[in-house]
């Protein structure tokens, strides 16, 4: 898939999942890989740069399974940053579905 398209959803991708759920970078990868293939290191940039923009707060937990992992939340701005990139996501792709359609209609 075409690597700009990544880039685009993955901001919305990361939100939602946090939505529901605080969840750690490595947890984060792995779910959003089991839909589109990614690259592990094109998530933690992205969730440094949500951290420093206030939509994420960080926290340690300890884990079983060696060091403490570094757990992110979404905070209220986070929120409502989500809840803005969803509606944008859906104007966006009901415009493009609706392009697509009108391409295939007329081949």
């Amino acid at each position: 898939m075409n690597i700009q398209f990544k880039k685009g959803v993955l901001n919305l991708c990361v939100l939602v999942l946090l939505d529901k759920q605080d969840r750690y970078g490595y947890e984060l990868v792995q779910k959003i890989s089991d839909q589109i293939a990614i690259s592990e290191g094109s998530v933690y940039p992205l969730l440094r740069r949500l951290t420093k923009e206030g939509y994420f707060t960080t926290y340690l937990k300890e884990s079983t399974e060696g060091p403490p992992r570094k757990y992110y939340k979404l905070t209220d701005t986070g929120r409502d940053y989500l809840h803005e990139q969803l509606e944008e996501w859906k104007h966006f792709s009901q415009g493009v579905n609706t392009l697509i359609e009108e391409g295939i209609k007329h081949d």
